[in-house]
């Protein structure tokens, strides 16, 4: 059986099909933030405390990204996802990362990547960094 919620306009939206749509926001995410000069180190970074999106290096900064797709507006924007407690989590998450992999970075920031995907037209793409 097949989970449904209540999704877009067009209709109901399965697992699959968010999965899919978060994939494809971090394939977006990713190929912005190379293009714009960042080191991807890692993506999808889990641990029992949870998952970072892309683990990145901006110079001598560790990056850690969350990335939120969206294929409308109707349910707020993916910067209004962003609490202060998903904010604290993903700073531990990124200090655990850098203890796991054994890196030292002089910084750490905490980035959100929003990426509308339109029904028609190429993806939007917001970059904001320093969050955190």
């Amino acid at each position: 059986m097949t989970e449904t919620t209540a999704g877009s306009p067009a209709g109901p939206t399965t697992a699959a099909a968010r999965q899919a749509l978060g994939q494809y926001g971090e394939d977006v995410a990713a190929r912005h933030l190379v293009e714009k000069g960042l080191v991807l180190l890692e993506r999808n970074w889990r641990c029992d405390e949870g998952e970072i999106d892309l683990v990145l290096r901006d110079g001598t900064t560790l990056v850690v990204c969350e990335v939120k797709t969206r294929t409308s507006l109707e349910v707020g924007t993916p910067h209004e996802a962003i609490t202060d407690a998903k904010l604290a989590r993903l700073q531990r998450l990124g200090e655990r990362w850098a203890t796991d992999r054994g890196v030292r970075p002089q910084g750490t920031r905490v980035d959100l990547v929003a990426v509308l995907r339109p029904r028609r037209g190429p993806a939007v793409v917001d970059h904001v960094a320093g969050l955190a």
